[in-house]
């Protein structure tokens, strides 16, 4: 039941590090496609003063999630909730702060567009969007290991692919969110830090 992703037992503590002073100091943060739940266990782990709401449209994620909450105990992680990023209506009206890890690139641009809106709806302002993964930067050359992932990505389905910081950033902007602060993150990925204005 409960999943581990070699992906994430690598990259949460170097995303924790960078999250960490951009969440607020309580409330409710909600992770968006939440995957095996090896994420929201870490950062529930390491800031109990936050209440996490893990979410993924996949019962078997959801319930990897749930099974990890409940082997370490967690107090602080909401039981998983049933969502598609790209569903115009979601079970849940309200955060503090949202999370999105590895979700842009292996899901159709309609389900960005979705989390971008849907973060709009629920943020209130100066509420912290993080968004984590592989991006394509204009003007900058791209890591050979980038350019083969979004190959192989693109082949399995044609509706996947990395995509570029400036189209993921003018959403963001055309949805009343800041220029996001930038962060390079190890195996070539990104850390987009935004804020609803």
């Amino acid at each position: 039941m409960r999943r581990q992703a070699p992906a994430a037992a690598r990259n949460r503590q170097p995303i924790l590090e960078v999250l960490r002073p951009h969440l607020p100091a309580h409330g409710l943060v909600l992770e968006v496609a939440s995957g095996s739940g090896e994420h929201t266990a870490h950062f529930a782990q390491a800031l109990p003063h936050l209440t996490f709401q893990p979410s993924d449209p996949d019962p078997d994620a959801r319930a990897s999630v749930d099974d990890w909450t409940a082997t370490l105990g967690l107090a602080n992680v909401l039981p998983a909730l049933a969502l598609d990023a790209a569903e115009p209506s979601w079970p849940i009206d309200r955060a503090d702060a949202m999370i999105c890890i590895n979700m842009i690139h292996i899901s159709p641009w309609e389900s960005t567009v979705g989390l971008i809106r849907g973060a709009a709806r629920l943020l209130a302002r100066e509420g912290c969007l993080f968004l984590y993964g592989p991006y394509l930067r204009e003007g900058v050359e791209t890591a050979a290991s980038n350019v083969a992932f979004d190959r192989d990505l693109r082949a399995r389905n044609s509706a996947w692919g990395i995509r570029t910081l400036e189209q993921v950033a003018a959403l963001a902007r055309t949805n009343g969110f800041s220029s996001p602060l930038v962060f390079e993150m190890p195996a070539n990925n990104l850390s987009l830090v935004l804020r609803r204005q």
